[in-house]
């Protein structure tokens, strides 16, 4: 059985105005241990609300969704217990607390007493770095500490599941690998993590499959590479100093789209067809061309082929 299980869920609401609104519609998913499953979509497609109901924050309007074979409505202390939630932002934190007064008082919440709670507050604070500023307020630290907090929160029970929800949100470079990195070691551990962010790079580097989901239903779900491969999206090739003669032969290649070029021989080609790619730059380093990159496709291109665009749309 996969440590989560959702099978037709269903989440409706009315809105202030008494309109009925579909926030999740029949959704399938399922997590084995040690995956790490993306969640990608734009804000409302229905991640939050997923997370809230698979931690037994949202009751589901129809359906059902099982968490290391407990039924997250019917068992949902018993699911409590073995699932820890990951939010961005302050949410869940006090900041006039310390790092190691937040953990122990949610530690105390989540049911571990006297010195376990203490002992397993401070493991934790060693685990993730925050040592030496554990008796900080939280409100001093900055993005990515807090996110720290957030995530030895969630930890506090040594969870079989993580719902992170944009757990990287804001945060600067370093932060967010090293944020990553912890994910890693969490995976590799046999944790399972579900993780809605809108971070395509973060989904394509972490996460074994992925699901788009938009509108309350998925739309599209695999491994990034198998949904790549689908799509069959293009291969960018960028090259400068070709000759125009050069740049007329590419252009003929079957397979090969010209997606800009200058006078000055700068040249941006989309590579689709089998075989075009390593024609292309045959013919280009033939001619003398040395200044050539080739980017794989990405998630990002997947998500844009498959989710509509909302924000710019016209």
């Amino acid at each position: 059985m996969s440590t989560v299980q959702v099978d037709d869920l269903t989440r409706r609401f009315r809105s202030r105005k008494g309109r009925e609104v579909t926030a999740l519609d029949a959704v399938r998913l399922h997590a084995e241990r040690g995956e790490v499953v993306g969640l990608l979509g734009p804000n409302g497609a229905g991640k939050t609300t997923l997370s809230r109901i698979l931690t037994t924050l949202l009751l589901p309007t129809s359906g059902s969704a099982r968490v290391d074979g407990l039924d997250v409505v019917r068992e949902a202390p018993a699911v409590r217990e073995r699932i820890g939630l990951v939010l961005g932002g302050e949410r869940g934190l006090y900041g006039r607390l310390t790092a190691r007064q937040n953990l122990r008082y949610w530690g105390a919440m989540q049911g571990l007493t006297g010195r376990r709670c203490r002992s397993r507050a401070d493991e934790l604070l060693e685990r993730l770095g925050l040592t030496a500023r554990a008796d900080d307020r939280v409100e001093t630290y900055s993005r990515g500490m807090v996110q720290r907090i957030h995530l030895a929160r969630a930890l506090l029970r040594d969870p079989r599941v993580l719902v992170m929800d944009e757990p990287t949100s804001g945060m600067d470079p370093h932060a967010a690998q090293g944020f990553r990195g912890l994910v890693e070691e969490l995976r590799d551990s046999g944790t399972t993590v579900l993780l809605a962010t809108h971070d395509m790079q973060e989904a394509q580097a972490l996460c074994s499959r992925v699901a788009l989901i938009d509108h309350g239903r998925i739309l599209r779900e695999g491994a990034p590479k198998d949904l790549l491969r689908g799509l069959r999206a293009p291969r960018t090739v960028t090259a400068g100093g070709v000759p125009a003669a050069t740049a007329e032969a590419v252009a003929r290649i079957a397979g090969v789209t010209v997606h800009g070029s200058t006078p000055q021989g700068h040249l941006t080609l989309g590579i689709t067809a089998d075989g075009a790619l390593s024609e292309a730059l045959r013919t280009l380093t033939a001619s003398g061309v040395h200044e050539l990159s080739v980017s794989s496709p990405t998630l990002a291109e997947v998500y844009r082929t498959i989710i509509e665009d909302r924000e710019f749309a016209l």
